[in-house]
């Protein structure tokens, strides 16, 4: 187990090896939601499949260069990601987007553990024909979320020979499932398919890109083991690797699996079809293994909430910070699972927001990283008002100042389910693209502010 909480990690500690993200990525996008998300950019986008193709591929070399790059400040600092943060907002600025970024992890693995626990379900109705009642919900996703919460508390040395055995099974079984489409699905029909509108490919981009961008402040927490000395160019082609070898077979198998079945897109069980349209001697332990991709998914959502509690103030160890967001995520799976009538709906508009939450943090902690950030050790752990990182009354205002102003931008630019912002019909609201607005004007204010210095430097 894992004893390590925000401390930074000694250099004479830091064994770890830059291949060991490439797992770690690959598993963060194991979920069956983007089989889910694929259908939907045919069904409700009228795509191609080679546009969906082109979206599957863009959006990870986008999302996912952004967590590899800004993962390259757990190797400068040996510290978790929210922990740097404190260099760059200051100990009590860091309280904000450390608050937003923590509220955000809830409903991601909210939605994670409601997919895990209709995975189950489908697992036993294909194999038992046990139907679904409220009590058998509840312990099933009872079951995903302890998981989760288990296996995040052993910590990052249990994650990633996890992650290693998880890739290699999901991958085994995705080979075999992409085989069986390929002599069962009417490709006449899928590949016969007009071309949507640009603008819904760039839509699709910025729904997928949403998704993986939320994982950047979570990136150096995988990081800071590893050696002054590990190249950061082979960090982020490791993490983008990673990321594109599950993302785009999975994206794909949706779209293929809608032309014959559009309902997979508007199904408020965003699995369900998996079992129907596989046999099931492909279908259960093609799900089984999806589970376990999902309850790690979850567990390393848990990992990294734990140090975001950590940086709030909740003065216990990480392996207890992460039950908070373990029975919050319970309660609203079940408010999700029992109430939501789509599942697809309330899924993107959540990444959009969430896009939105993290693009603002995204934006100014990497053009702090560019402006050549490196971070004092001592400093970070230190809360007082002498510490380095106390700035002016405890925040560094433009930071925060930059953060903020792209927050409220972003979702001006922003249309989802709940919420529609006054420029959402324009052409970046309706791309989808208020998380790229977000990040633009938060580092785009922040390069031209000053950055504050040492309390010493500004007396």
């Amino acid at each position: 187990m894992e004893t390590r909480g925000l401390d930074p990690v000694p250099d004479e500690k830091r064994t770890g090896r830059v291949r060991a993200l490439f797992p770690t990525w690959a598993t963060a996008n194991m979920t069956v939601l983007l089989v889910t998300v694929g259908a939907g950019l045919v069904v409700l986008d009228g795509l191609s499949l080679w546009q969906v193709l082109v979206a599957a591929v863009v959006a990870p070399l986008i999302s996912f260069g952004l967590v590899g790059f800004v993962s390259v400040a757990g190797k400068r600092g040996g510290a978790p990601g929210m922990a740097l943060s404190r260099a760059v907002f200051g100990v009590r600025g860091n309280l904000a987007p450390g608050a937003l970024t923590w509220v955000a992890r809830w409903g991601w693995e909210t939605m994670n553990a409601v997919t895990g626990a209709y995975a189950l379900l489908t697992v036993g109705r294909v194999l038992f024909g046990i139907r679904s009642t409220p009590a058998l919900i509840m312990a099933t996703l009872l079951a995903f979320v302890a998981g989760s919460f288990l296996l995040s508390g052993l910590g990052l040395r249990a994650l990633r020979v996890c992650c290693t055995w998880s890739a290699y099974l999901f991958g085994a079984f995705s080979v075999l499932v992409l085989a069986r489409l390929a002599v069962t699905v009417p490709w006449r029909a899928v590949l016969d398919r007009p071309p949507g509108a640009v603008s819904a490919v760039i839509a699709g981009i910025g729904t997928l890109t949403a998704g993986g961008i939320s994982w950047a402040p979570s990136g150096p927490d995988f990081t800071r083991y590893l050696p002054r000395a590990a190249k950061g160019r082979a960090m982020v082609a490791a993490t983008v690797g990673g990321a594109l070898v599950v993302l785009v077979p999975l994206v794909v198998m949706g779209a293929v699996m809608a032309v014959r079945t559009p309902e997979l897109a508007l199904t408020r069980d965003p699995v369900s079809f998996i079992g129907v349209l596989l046999p099931t001697w492909l279908s259960v332990p093609y799900l089984v293994v999806a589970v376990t991709g999902m309850v790690l998914i979850n567990a390393l959502s848990m990992y990294s909430a734990g140090f975001t509690a950590q940086t709030l103030g909740l003065t216990v160890p990480r392996a207890w910070a992460v039950g908070v967001n373990a029975a919050i995520s319970l309660f609203l799976g079940a408010l999700l699972m029992m109430v939501a009538s789509s599942f697809i709906d309330a899924f993107v508009s959540f990444l959009r927001l969430l896009a939105v939450t993290f693009s603002a943090w995204i934006g100014v902690f990497a053009t702090d990283m560019l402006r050549g950030r490196a971070y004092d050790p001592e400093a970070l752990m230190d809360t007082g008002r002498d510490g380095a990182y106390w700035y002016t009354g405890g925040v560094a205002w433009p930071a925060v100042g930059a953060w903020g102003a792209g927050l409220v931008v972003g979702l001006l630019f922003t249309g989802v389910e709940w919420f529609t912002g006054p420029l959402a019909g324009t052409w970046p609201g309706r791309s989808g693209l208020g998380w790229a607005v977000t990040a633009l004007v938060s580092g785009g204010l922040y390069a031209v502010l000053p950055r504050p210095g040492r309390p010493d430097e500004t007396s």
